[in-house]
């Protein structure tokens, strides 16, 4: 773990700050365009210091894009970084072209060209891009974040990350929480130096050529302090009733044990990819890397005056006041949603095993992390499935991997051959796998063909070489 050289303040003296909804620069009749700049800014993270940071519109979390079902989403992407980025639409059922390939790099506006060597079989942009989202997927908590090839966790580690929130009819329709009481949660970790600016265990602390990373970092960057949208173990005070929050695990590397102290139920009614078929109640959520756990809290079960503490495991990550009773119309139906089991009768299997191995970085062998026995090759397919196929994908493990695929939304099946686990419910992009795990998710490749990609969420696995391409053909 990091440990933080500044003065950290104690916990829930921060209020839980929420990431403003960024406007449509214009629409049209279909779509929505956005302007967005990823750009170097500096914040108060911990009070009294200045934190530098990369954000998209020069904050962290970067602004929330609300998207609507039937309605594409055109982002006007602009880097006016130092560095080469690549944004990616985590969940985003996307065109290859827009899916954000971590070699279709958007090189920085002031200059940049000494970078298009790193767009190893990818693309080049001078300093924007249009990421085309043509939404055609159903209500679900999404993000973005940067996607760099070897720097992805440097660059997320230092802000580049927000939400992306997709609505549509089926989920209007529902009694559930609205407005303010629909609340996102970003929870990250970091570490801090004494003055304020981000701890991170790059051997290249300029970001210009493979950063690396010392040997204890190997299994991910943790840090000490628990950041929620951009606040260290920050407060929320709430009415005594039913609150929906949409919780993201954005950290690089650590995975929560969410609890409720004093206990009460997390009802989750959504998965990574949208609402669950019925709600599942559960004492205790395992949300790793990349993972999204829409749940509902009823603080009316609480008195008036209770402070209600958000942990993980043993260490907080923050808390809520319960205030006055209030009037609620909301509700939590029996049934969510129709979600029906993809065919698995003729399906091809696939198997893919996530684990640690030897890398070439600069040149040099090195520790690394690989798939199937080999490390990333951009050029390289490692599966070519069918435009309208459905697959078995079998992913082992010899660690914790949170495996994320690109395009296409999955099922998962069997966990070592028994059951899915209390947190594969429903729809997935995003699936945590334990040491000497095997896991199989149903996978249907639905609407683009192209390139894509299937990796390692923990992004210092991802950064050492632990994703695959594949290419859906028609």
């Amino acid at each position: 773990m990091l440990t933080s050289a500044a003065k950290l303040p104690e916990p829930f003296t921060a209020k839980l700050p929420i990431p403003p909804v960024k406007r449509p620069s214009r629409s049209t009749g279909d779509t929505d365009h956005y302007e967005l700049t990823a750009r170097e800014a500096s914040m108060e993270i911990l009070p009294g210091l200045r934190t530098p940071i990369m954000g998209y519109d020069g904050i962290f979390p970067g602004p929330t894009i609300k998207a609507r079902k039937g309605r594409r989403t055109v982002v006007h992407y602009r880097n006016q970084l130092g560095v080469p980025t690549v944004m990616h639409l985590h969940g985003g059922h996307t065109p290859a072209d827009s899916d954000g390939f971590p070699t279709d790099l958007v090189l920085p506006v002031a200059g940049g060209s000494g970078y298009a060597d790193q767009a190893v079989g990818g693309t080049t942009s001078a300093g924007t891009r249009d990421y085309t989202y043509p939404v055609n997927q159903r209500a679900a908590t999404l993000w973005y974040h940067d996607h760099r090839m070897g720097f992805t966790g440097p660059q997320v580690w230092r802000g580049l990350a927000g939400f992306f929130l997709i609505t549509d009819d089926e989920e209007d329709e529902l009694p559930l929480p609205r407005g303010d009481r629909d609340v996102p949660l970003m929870i990250t970790d970091r570490a801090f130096e004494a003055d304020g600016a981000l701890r991170y265990p790059a051997m290249d602390p300029h970001l210009v050529s493979m950063p690396g990373i010392d040997a204890a970092h190997m299994n991910g960057a943790i840090g000490d302090v628990i950041l929620v949208n951009g606040a260290p173990w920050p407060q929320l005070e709430v009415e005594a009733v039913r609150y929906r929050f949409r919780i993201l695990n954005a950290s690089n590397a650590r995975r929560y044990e969410l609890t409720l102290d004093p206990p009460a139920p997390l009802t989750q009614i959504g998965s990574d990819q949208g609402l669950l078929a019925a709600p599942v109640e559960h004492s205790t959520i395992t949300v790793a890397p990349a993972e999204r756990y829409d749940v509902i809290v009823d603080f009316s079960a609480y008195p008036s005056g209770s402070k209600v503490v958000l942990k993980n495991g043993d260490g907080n990550v923050m808390r809520f006041v319960v205030g006055r009773a209030a009037t609620d119309d909301s509700a939590i139906p029996a049934r969510l949603s129709s979600i029906e089991p993809l065919p698995r009768s003729a399906a091809t299997t696939r198997p893919w095993m996530f684990r640690q191995g030897k890398v070439t970085s600069m040149g040099e062998e090195t520790d690394g992390w690989i798939i199937n026995g080999r490390e990333f090759d951009p050029q390289r397919m490692d599966a070519t499935p069918r435009l309208g196929d459905v697959e078995i994908w079998r992913f082992g493990s010899d660690g914790h991997h949170p495996v994320h695929v690109h395009l296409s939304p999955f099922q998962v099946i069997s966990r070592n051959g028994g059951p899915p686990g209390p947190g594969d419910h429903g729809w997935k992009d995003t699936v945590d796998l334990s040491p000497h795990e095997l896991v199989e998710v149903a996978i249907r490749f639905d609407d683009y063909d192209g390139r894509y990609l299937v990796h390692c969420h923990n992004l210092e696995h991802e950064d050492m070489a632990m994703m695959a391409t594949f290419r859906v053909s028609r």
